[in-house]
């Protein structure tokens, strides 16, 4: 139709410079084409009064009926096509923020290949697959289902989940998620969850949830809207009372359009929801989004959050003529065939150091003790001090010197032949990004930053010191988290509390903006906070903050651009500076400079 509305307006301007002396083929046709363009606009209009809604078309379709009655159809189809062409302008460059969305909903595939008990594989509907059937998925192909590898070795791209880039390697007993992509090997895989239970279906589920909430400006719109059109009908009114000027209040009515201001909002926090998603931040509901930019305060929960929650070697302290190496060599022998997070940081390094580990003998493991067992012929003894001394090794202690470094470590002992070798320390890895991430959320003037933990003192102590964060509380039971939190909101502090989303539910909960960790393939960390974090990377805190006070700086700008095109029109139209045609483009111009404006935060996060 707008193609047909261009083509008789065309024709129109075509017969009036061909045949001056008989316009009427000309005129025809203009009203022609003003009345196709304007069919659209027209029914638009009609819905949204029917709806009970008044928004911009209302009066861009008085403005075009007026002109129309004046008997001037090419200003009328000049002004309807204008508005027209700029709706499928902002309508395409709209979709450019929904495109993540769109591709996020599109990514579980439509086909299955079912494992049958005969070792055969079969193509089967996604939707038919059931909790407990067997899958395979060849390299190339996407993830149908959450799982577990039953078989199989392979690499998976999971940016569409945890917006991580690099692949990560998977085996089996390890969990796969629906929308993934196989990227080297075959595996079969056990179906976990499906359909909506998925990880993925979830997220999408949040994302589209959340594109419906409106931040408390929008309802503020929304709740007075209705009085903009009257408002601007009445001005019209005495601009046509005092002037007798129709070109004026048409022009006024084309202009006055808050199409600009309408979509101020809305463009910005789709756009930022897009960014958000893109890189495995899930956002429920937009005020979430917005409440970010307002946080002065950051509660860090430690295990899980600040740490990897996996032992690692920190300290290995051999007795004089012992050297290092020998001490892990023995201790990581012994500890081989245990499946202690103590013994896989030993296998570890021993690996990362190139130390050849043999196989021990006669292995036994006394739980909550240590290992005993026999490397090259002799007998290697590696647990609690208390444990060894009772096993007649006496110097079983750690050097007086040593203690206060000690305190903050998990110490094993470890002895060969019955004579003690040293001991070695352990400490829950800290992310490697943890520093770094504390330190930017000061640059963004949070004013206080507090890790919790249920540990010890000195452990406590040693990982703050390690990731810069100068105030903490050790010993910190759930309820303590909890009263911190009312601690610091009575304050005045407006506080996140970001934590694993699964033992820290209370605090989330207590908190302004709960925000969960790692929160991949966990249904109660993605539903327990407002904010989940899919991946475990802390650089993206910062980052949250950044993008809500950018995003609120976007949408302030965008209702200074909206109030400043209709304002200044309405001025400029009512002293008659503004023809109609002239008035349908400046408002355009405001509210395709809006929507550009907003498209900016598409691009927030490229640097992950």
């Amino acid at each position: 139709m707008t193609l047909a509305g261009i083509a008789f307006l065309a024709n129109s301007y075509i017969a009036q410079r061909l045949f001056p002396e008989n316009l009427l083929a000309a005129d025809l046709s203009a009203a022609l084409a003003a009345l196709v363009l304007f069919i659209p606009i027209l029914k638009t209009a009609i819905s949204d009064l029917v709806g009970g809604e008044m928004h911009m078309n209302e009066l861009v379709a008085l403005a075009i009926l007026a002109s129309m009655a004046q008997g001037d159809f090419r200003t009328a189809s000049v002004v309807a096509l204008i508005m027209l062409v700029s709706l499928v302008i902002e309508t395409r460059t709209a979709e450019g923020a929904h495109a993540s969305i769109e591709g996020l909903i599109r990514l579980t595939p439509a086909r299955a290949r079912l494992l049958l008990e005969d070792g055969t594989t079969q193509e089967v509907e996604v939707s038919q697959l059931k909790i407990g059937d067997r899958v395979r998925a060849l390299p190339g192909d996407t993830i149908p289902a959450d799982g577990i590898i039953v078989s199989g070795r392979t690499s998976l791209n999971e940016a569409s989940i945890t917006g991580e880039s690099l692949p990560r390697d998977k085996g089996v007993d390890d969990e796969v998620f629906a929308g993934t992509q196989n990227l080297t090997g075959a595996v079969e895989i056990r179906v976990k969850r499906v359909g909506g239970d998925t990880t993925i279906g979830r997220v999408r589920d949040l994302i589209l949830a959340a594109e419906q909430t409106k931040l408390p400006i929008m309802r503020i719109i929304d709740r007075y809207v209705g009085y903009y059109t009257p408002t601007v009908l009445m001005i019209g009114g005495l601009v046509w009372f005092f002037t007798d000027d129709m070109t004026r209040v048409i022009a006024l009515l084309v202009v006055a359009c808050p199409c600009a201001l309408i979509l101020a909002t809305p463009t910005a926090m789709v756009a930022a929801l897009s960014a958000s998603a893109r890189l495995g931040i899930l956002v429920k509901d937009v005020s979430d989004l917005e409440g970010a930019a307002k946080l002065t305060a950051f509660v860090l929960d430690k295990t899980g959050t600040l740490t990897t929650g996996q032992l690692g070697v920190v300290r290995l302290a051999p007795r004089p003529g012992i050297q290092p190496s020998e001490l892990l060599e023995a201790a990581a022998g012994a500890e081989r065939f245990s499946k202690h997070p103590a013994a896989l940081a030993l296998a570890a390094l021993a690996k990362k150091a190139n130390v050849a580990l043999a196989d021990p003998q006669d292995f036994h493991e006394e739980p909550g003790q240590g290992i005993r067992a026999t490397v090259k012929g002799e007998t290697v003894l590696a647990g609690r001090a208390t444990w060894l001394q009772q096993n007649r090794v006496p110097d079983a202690e750690i050097d007086p010197a040593d203690l206060s470094e000690a305190e903050g470590y998990s110490v094993i002992h470890v002895a060969r032949g019955g004579r003690h070798l040293g001991w070695i320390g352990f400490q829950d890895e800290v992310r490697p990004e943890a520093r770094a991430c504390v330190q930017e959320l000061e640059q963004l003037d949070i004013r206080r930053m507090v890790m919790v933990t249920g540990d010890r003192q000195p452990v406590a102590a040693r990982v703050a010191e390690q990731i810069g964060c100068r105030e903490f509380k050790a010993e910190c039971l759930p309820q303590g988290k909890v009263d911190l939190l009312k601690s610091l909101r009575s304050d005045g502090y407006r506080v996140a509390f970001v934590g694993d989303g699964v033992n820290d539910a209370p605090a989330i909960a207590a908190s302004d903006t709960g925000i969960a960790m790692g929160a991949a393939g966990s249904e109660i960390a993605i539903h327990s906070a407002t904010v989940a974090l899919m991946n475990n990377d802390l650089r993206k805190l910062p980052f949250l903050v950044r993008l809500s006070r950018g995003t609120r700086a976007v949408i302030y700008q965008n209702l200074a651009i909206g109030a400043l095109f209709i304002g200044g029109g309405l001025v400029l139209s009512g002293l008659g500076w503004l023809r109609p045609i002239v008035a349908a483009l400046l408002h355009n111009a405001g509210a395709l400079l809006v929507v550009f404006n907003s498209a900016r935060l598409i691009r927030a996060g490229e640097e992950f």
